[in-house]
């Protein structure tokens, strides 16, 4: 699988569980015993399993919107995977330490967060330092010609009159 698709697939996904956070229908109400925070705007369990907030689904909004413009090329996709491995390590890090697991009471990263972060980190961080990746991002023109075959003897042929069908084209 290319970089592009990783970051099409990723982006629509987190495009779609940013949407379905602002569905109070698909959110469920936090457990008894579960962490508060002090921005409770469309604060709940996400599916009935990942914690989310307003501020939380912004985010999967914007990663989202992120992964899509790196597929259509408009960003690197060799960036926003490697963006997304370093942000989505951090995230699942900090929602293993108990002052951390809620962002100071923003945004909520604990419970199923915390594996959903490190998978997400573990398969942006393959696609973003593998070698055919490392390899696409230094590739030249000039590679690609070579790996094709296709050799600048053959391109010109006779030169510039065998193209134009002068006296010397056969």
């Amino acid at each position: 699988m290319k970089t592009t698709t990783f970051a099409l697939i990723f982006g629509v996904a987190y495009l779609t569980a940013g949407v379905l956070g602002l569905i109070p229908a698909a959110l469920q109400p936090p457990p008894p015993g579960a962490p508060t925070t002090s921005f409770g705007v469309l604060y709940g369990y996400l599916l009935g399993l990942f914690p989310v907030n307003v501020l939380h689904t912004a985010v999967h909004l914007a990663i989202g919107l992120w992964g899509i413009a790196a597929w259509s090329g408009a960003l690197g996709a060799l960036t926003y995977a490697r963006a997304l491995a370093l942000l989505y390590g951090m995230l699942a890090v900090m929602g293993m330490v108990p002052g951390l697991n809620t962002v100071f009471g923003l945004i909520p990263l604990h419970g199923h967060d915390v594996w959903l972060h490190a998978g997400t980190a573990a398969v942006a961080a393959y696609f973003g330092w593998r070698h055919e990746a490392v390899a696409a991002e230094r590739r030249t023109p000039l590679d690609d010609r070579r790996q094709h075959g296709t050799f600048v003897t053959s391109d010109r042929r006779g030169g510039l009159e065998d193209r134009r069908g002068g006296r010397f084209s056969a």
